[in-house]
Order: C-alpha cells, then sequence, then structure tokens
C-alpha cells in the first residue's frame, strides 16, 4: 500500500484513506500492540483537518473491537499526543497529514513513552495486518473515554525551559490555520510576551497558505509582519505544530541548523558533557558548537525513527534536523516544535541584542537548502556522481544516508525521496560562491528535470 510511508501513513482522503481503512488500521495497531506486549489503552489526537475526527472515530471503534481501551485526547499537536503518550506510558496514534495540503490526511502511531514506530519497527506488520484482514474473535469490547491533556502538556513545557524572569519580548507567530492556533494560546499566555497572531483559526483547508514552513514561500506573510510590527522574532508552525521555523527581526530566514546549533549550546551548559545528535544534512557548524562546548556530537540519516532510536542508544540530550525537527530527552526523546520555540525565546530573553546577533556566530557556512530532482534512477545518478567525485584529490564520501561527497571547504548530500521520484541535494560550502558552483556542478551531473 503506497499510503504507509517510512514513518507514518499518508494520502488522499476517500480515494486512498477512508473509515473503513481507518478502522481496519485501528484492529491492525491493535494486534500489533498486543504481538509488542504494550499496554492495553491507546491514546488518540486529532488534527483540525475536516475527516480528523470521522477517521478517528473509526480508528478508535477498531481498537475497542480488539478489547483494548481508548483514551481521546481531541484536538492535540503532534508534541501533544507524544507528551500524552509519554506522560501516561500508553501507546498513541495522532490523525494528521502534517505539512501536506487539505486533501490528504494521515496517521502517526507511537508505542508506549512515545516511542517510535516506523517502517522496520512496525509499520510493515500493521500493514500486513490490514492487507490480511483480521479474523473475527468474540471478545469483550474496549472502553473509550476522553481526557483534556492541553494544561499539563503546557506545564510540562514550561518545566523544562525557565521563563520566569524573560525580558519583554514581541513575537509574531503564524499557526497556518493548524494545530499551533491552538496550542501557542495556552503556551504563551503566562510569559512575558507580545503576541501577533497569525492565521490562528482553526482550518484543515488552508485558507491563506499551506501549513508547510521548510518553503519559503509560507513565510513571506510572517517576514512582512515581524517588519510591520517591529517584532523581536517570528515563530513559523507547521499543521501539526511538531516543526517550528524562525523569522529574525528583519524578517529573514534563520537557518535550522543555527536553531539546532543554539538549542545543543544551551543543553550543553545545562548538561555538561552530553551528547548532540544531528542528522548528516545539517551544517558543519552544529558538530563544531557541540565539540566547542565539550560536548559530544553524532550523525544521523534523516527521519525522526533513526534519531529517537540513536538518542536512546547513546542517551543523548537533545537532537536536530534540518527540516525544523527538534527533539528533547526530557520530552520522551519526541520532537516539538514548541519546546524549540521556548528555547529560542529564553535565549533571546537572555541576550541583549537582536536574534540575528545572537545567531551570528552559529551562521558559518553558505548552504543552498534543498533542491529536488527528478530523476527515473537515482541510484544510477548517486554512483555515477560518485565516480566523479572519487576522481578528485582530497574528496572523501559516504553512505550513511544516500552520498555524501566531503571536501575540506565544501561538502554535499544527495539522497532519494522515500516516497516520489525525486533526488534531493544539498550543498554547504565556506562561501556563497563555492556553494553556488558546487551546486552548479552536482546539478549538471544529476540532469534530471
Amino acid at each position: 500500500m503506497s499510503i504507509f510511508k517510512a514513518y507514518d501513513v499518508r494520502g488522499l482522503v476517500d480515494s486512498e484513506i477512508t473509515a473503513d481503512f481507518c478502522f481496519a488500521t485501528g484492529v491492525a495497531f491493535a494486534r500489533f500492540l498486543q504481538l509488542e506486549r504494550e499496554p492495553g489503552t491507546v491514546v488518540i489526537g486529532e488534527d483540525m483537518r475536516p475527516s480528523s475526527p470521522i477517521f478517528a472515530d473509526a480508528f478508535s471503534a477498531g481498537i475497542t473491537s480488539q478489547g483494548l481501551d481508548v483514551i481521546r485526547i481531541g484536538l492535540a499537536s503532534t508534541d501533544m499526543l507524544y507528551f500524552a503518550a509519554g506522560k501516561l506510558n500508553m501507546p498513541g496514534a495522532m490523525f494528521t497529514a502534517s505539512h501536506n495540503p487539505a486533501e490528504y490526511n494521515g496517521i502517526k502511531m507511537c508505542l508506549s513513552g512515545a516511542r517510535p514506530i516506523g517502517k522496520e519497527s512496525g509499520l510493515l506488520t500493521i500493514e500486513k495486518f490490514v492487507e490480511q484482514g483480521s479474523p473475527i474473535e468474540l471478545r469483550s469490547v474496549g472502553v473509550e473515554r476522553s481526557q483534556n491533556m492541553l494544561q499539563e502538556y503546557v506545564e510540562h513545557l514550561l518545566s523544562l525551559v525557565d521563563l520566569s524572569s524573560m525580558r519583554s519580548l514581541k513575537v509574531v507567530v503564524d499557526a497556518g490555520n493548524g494545530m499551533a492556533g491552538y496550542t501557542a494560546p495556552a503556551v504563551f499566555k503566562g510569559l512575558n510576551v507580545e503576541v501577533v497572531e497569525m492565521y490562528f483559526e482553526l482550518d484543515g483547508t488552508f485558507p491563506n497558505h499551506e501549513a508547510n514552513p521548510i518553503d519559503p514561500k509560507n513565510l513571506q506573510d510572517l517576514s512582512k509582519a515581524v517588519k510591520k510590527h517591529k517584532a523581536d522574532i517570528g515563530l513559523a508552525f507547521d499543521g501539526d505544530a511538531d516543526r517550528c521555523f524562525l523569522v529574525d527581526e528583519k524578517g529573514e530566514l534563520v537557518n535550522p541548523s543555527a536553531l539546532t546549533a543554539l538549542i545543543a549550546d544551551r543543553a550543553l551548559a545545562s548538561d555538561p558533557g552530553s551528547t548532540i545528535i544531528y542528522n548528516l544534512i545539517s551544517s558543519r557548524s552544529v558538530r563544531e558548537v557541540v565539540e566547542e562546548n565539550g560536548g559530544t556530537a553524532i550523525r544521523s540519516r534523516v527521519g525522526h525513527s533513526y534519531i529517537k532510536k540513536m538518542m536512546a542508544e547513546t542517551g543523548a540530550i537533545f537532537g536536530g534536523e534540518h527540516s525544523g525537527h527538534f527533539y528533547f530527552r526530557d520530552f520522551w526523546r519526541a520532537d516539538s516544535g514548541m519546546l524549540a520555540a521556548l528555547h529560542a525565546l529564553a535565549a533571546l530573553s537572555e541576550s541583549d541584542g537582536t536574534l540575528s546577533e545572537l545567531l551570528h556566530s552559529y551562521n558559518r557556512y553558505s548552504s543552498s537548502g534543498e533542491i529536488n530532482s527528478v530523476v527515473d534512477d537515482a541510484q544510477s545518478v548517486m554512483s555515477a556522481i560518485e565516480s566523479h567525485y572519487l576522481a578528485i584529490d582530497g574528496v572523501s564520501t559516504d553512505h550513511l544516508d544516500g552520498l555524501t561527497v566531503e571536501s575540506s571547504d565544501w561538502w554535499f548530500n544527495v539522497r532519494a525521496s522515500n516516497t516520489e521520484p525525486l533526488l534531493r541535494l544539498n550543498v554547504e560550502a565556506n562561501s556563497d560562491a563555492l556553494m553556488k558552483k558546487v551546486s552548479a556542478q552536482v546539478l549538471a551531473l544529476i540532469g534530471g528535470k
């Protein structure tokens, strides 16, 4: 089934994801949890898409048909669902398609303690159970009940970042009509911040722009608003609010690697000598900052299940991805855009200057951002690229995730998309001119469309 992706379930509403499918997936998830000897209660959250409560109802019916109980937490951000699964120590399911357009929906599932479920850790089994169907067994039906977790979620976040004596800040928040419109008011109401709200109305049709802040066009409104209101910082969340992107006081996008380095710096100040995980398309500056501050930096593949697994294995205090996902040991190693935003606010409050000044020391290189090319055979293209660069002195390669090619003053990574016929290129270099030169050279080798 193409809607079972690497880390979650995602597809078009009605044609790919239906109430019947969600019931069958609920049954399959329950069977999987019983195999895993997981607790017998599942926490379910849902975003603001019109189909989410319908699909959550069907999924819950599938779960309870197998004798397991359900706790419905209602409207939630994905990190709020992870909080509930961690705090209650129960498996969970979140109905969301994250940053995808309005016609999509999906399911993110986790084990108790917010431990991730991906293709290699359960999704293939759940998919197989859905395809096979489940035998009808006479058993007692489980019980569904509701529990509001919003206030506990807020209190936990605020217990992890000291904002008690912060200086007054003006913050523009673009919720993109997504779940941050529900969680942000509860988080910010007790803080010394003046919040300028943008698109806080929960609307899964996304009438203003797609809730996908990794695409620069979706940050244009925020950038203008920060400059108009002379704000200190702008925050943009994706649809399920598990990712956060920053805009500085000039209205310019903050490189997510700079935010990773900033939070790593703060984490190491509070827990010296700790381990920090960063994914392999993060800036070299992340590793440098971690090592300069006495920490251990470990490079990871792209993807939350890899980072969370590595954090568990190494005891890492924090992990960051260039895509705007930030993971915290004290948040059950789950990703939270809101917690990342609170760290940024705390750091800005503790500094005397602007956000751009605060981040200057973390912005050491020039990066291309992700460049996508349509290719027919990603593996053969990557092989040709590797052959070309291995003939050049001083160049090394590795295959941790796709192909990474590295020189002393530049590096790039090419990875095949999990879901589309795309090759994804990220380039970083010591100067803007060199970054553009290397990008052009690699794109010429890729060909593509």
